[in-house]
């Protein structure tokens, strides 16, 4: 079982330009946030409600699946159910060819980054270009997202400078006239596209409709000029009715950007109607499992499909602000990710990850739906001990946790053995005050590791139960 973190941590953590740009843009992130829930005097009622619904639905989702379907192709449109990222890419594949298409225009959507879904296209010499202006960015770059709302969060202009210099000849460094870069290469690209694929923010059941939540306008593009559209959704992406979407909505604009709502919000429900001059002529709605029915079969975890993909919760993790979104494995950063990952890929694959946040509860404080992030840590890092021990890796560990309990139950035991510690231990500088600043202090083994980015007070002379004798004494 793989347990190390990945090296590239030790290299973010130890720059200063890469610091400085996540944490100037999650603070940023933070302070409008607050400030735009603030305005909302029931911002918590919504999230209770919005949990509600999220469970409700989840727990009848193969209700509302029919319903969706029902209703999708009711007015004209078709749905796809794909169990994977290959049936996704087969289905694709299979309609370019059909079609004759060779360009693809994409809005920003995780559900595609999931599946890789670019890398599989160009294996075909199929043309995928990123519209929204940070994933255009990244593309250029060849990375993968850096956070779920803020792609090029880890990006400053200068940096973007460079890539565009690199790959487009353009060297402007004001990010007003970088955007006006990617206008003008993007523009042509949706005159010119076969098929516009976007995500979808929310599908709702009782309408068919998808929901599109943006605040560029390429989505819109995206899913109107060209003549083929494919939305592509987890089927967690599923509400019940029209009506529940007020409250999805005024939780996710507050929650990721700060904004009342996000600039566009569009209603898709099928191809263009004979009466509409705008809109594809066919519309596809692919609804993909990937795992999910995993996640959804485990009733203690399942709440975890709740997500709306709003970035609350990287924003205020201390974990993520420090790391950077590419130190995850995979295309979910952050705590949601951190939840997610191990349900979708297996506990085996990345034992570290569930370990990787200081429990603090902020993401759980944050998210709007009220997903309790630090309570499904907990239950996976449970499961990776247990892992552990029934495969006989962690002896050691599980040796000196043992005794550890063994000590804490018995409290003369306890208080020996502290007091032979602090004897043990090195007293240095009588005026300093940490582990770490001990003349000659060498951690022994593990600890050595926790000790890197951490440290701890040195051993006090005496026991806080002997302080206490001593005053009652007094």
């Amino acid at each position: 079982m793989a347990s190390t973190y990945p090296i590239q941590i030790d290299k973010t953590v130890h720059n200063p330009l890469l610091q400085k740009a996540i944490y100037t843009a999650t603070g940023r992130l933070i302070d409008m946030r607050s400030a735009a829930v603030a305005t909302v005097p029931n911002f918590q009622e919504l999230r209770t409600q919005a949990n509600a619904v999220k469970k409700h639905t989840i727990e009848h989702l193969d209700h509302y699946l029919e319903m969706v379907e029902r209703n999708v192709e009711g007015h004209g449109g078709k749905v796809v159910f794909a169990s994977d990222a290959n049936e996704v890419a087969d289905f694709i594949l299979s309609l370019a060819k059909q079609k004759g298409a060779k360009l693809f225009v994409k809005s920003k959507s995780m559900t595609s980054e999931e599946i890789h879904l670019n890398s599989r296209l160009e294996a075909h010499n199929l043309e995928a270009v990123e519209t929204d202006l940070g994933e255009y960015i990244l593309q250029l770059a060849d990375e993968r997202p850096y956070h779920i709302i803020a792609p090029a969060l880890h990006y400053t202009r200068h940096d973007v400078a460079k890539i565009f210099t690199e790959k487009l000849g353009r060297s402007e460094t004001e990010p007003s006239d970088q955007a006006m870069i990617a206008r003008g290469v993007l523009r042509q690209k949706f005159l010119d596209a076969d098929i516009g694929i976007t995500g979808a923010n929310f599908v709702v059941a009782d309408s068919g409709a998808v929901v599109v939540v943006e605040n560029e306008g390429n989505a819109r593009l995206t899913h109107s000029a060209p003549k083929i559209h494919i939305a592509i959704a987890g089927i967690e992406k599923i509400i019940p009715r029209a009506q529940d979407l007020a409250v999805f909505l005024a939780l996710l604009g507050r929650s990721a950007t700060g904004q009342a709502m996000s600039v566009y919000t569009s209603f898709v429900s099928g191809p263009k109607r004979p009466t509409e001059i705008d809109g594809p002529d066919e519309f596809y709605l692919i609804l993909l499992d990937n795992g999910r029915t995993k996640v959804l079969a485990d009733e203690g975890k399942r709440e975890s499909l709740y997500c709306i993909r709003c970035g609350a919760c990287l924003n205020h993790c201390p974990v993520y602000r420090k790391i950077g979104g590419h130190n995850y494995p995979w295309v979910y950063s952050g705590p949601i990710g951190a939840i997610l990952t191990p349900q979708f890929h297996g506990i085996d694959k990345d034992p570290w990850l569930p370990f990787a946040s200081s429990l603090c509860g902020a993401c759980g404080e944050v998210c709007p739906v009220k997903i309790d992030i630090p309570r499904v840590l907990l239950e996976l890092r449970k499961d990776v001990v247990e892992a552990k021990t029934a495969a006989g890796t962690n002896k050691l560990e599980h040796m000196i946790f043992r005794l550890w309990a063994w000590a804490m139950k018995r409290p003369k035991a306890y208080e020996r053995l502290s007091k032979a510690a602090a004897i043990a231990a090195p007293r240095g500088d009588a005026q300093s005050g940490w582990i770490k600043d001990l003349p000659g202090f060498l951690a022994p083994g593990p600890v050595a590791g926790w000790l890197q980015e951490r440290d701890l007070p040195r051993p006090a002379s005496k026991s806080f139960r002997e302080l206490w004798r001593e005053r009652n004494k007094k």
